[in-house]
């Protein structure tokens, strides 16, 4: 369920950076869905693999920023930032499992929206 105030999508941004482009913006988003795989970082800071790790959650920050997923960025953010430091809160990284989780959720909400 999604909190109250968190915008996990901004739409209007995406937009924008696609030039407005409804259906090629969506079709980033389902591509999105399809191959970004929050589990191979999951599994690299498990492992204590802080290289495989940092670059796993550098990519989800980095396709999160192209995208305009607000939330989506600021945590893979702060876990990336975690990482660095050869660590990981496990609070932090749950809540960004969350996060991606929830974010997939408003992904098919703007997809349905922008596809048509």
């Amino acid at each position: 369920m999604a909190d109250e105030g968190v915008v996990y999508i901004n739409a209007e941004e995406g937009m924008k950076r696609v030039m407005n482009n409804a259906k090629l913006y969506a079709k980033l988003l389902g591509k999105f869905k399809a191959g970004t795989n929050l589990d191979e970082l999951v599994a690299f800071a498990a492992a204590q693999d802080w290289e495989k790790a940092q670059g796993a959650a550098h990519t989800i920050k980095g396709i999160a920023a192209n995208l305009s997923f607000t939330e989506l960025f600021k945590q893979s953010l702060d876990v990336e930032t975690q990482i660095k430091g050869k660590s990981l809160d496990p609070a932090s990284l749950e809540s960004l499992k969350a996060c991606f989780a929830e974010t997939l959720v408003q992904i098919d909400k703007v997809i349905a929206q922008y596809a048509a």
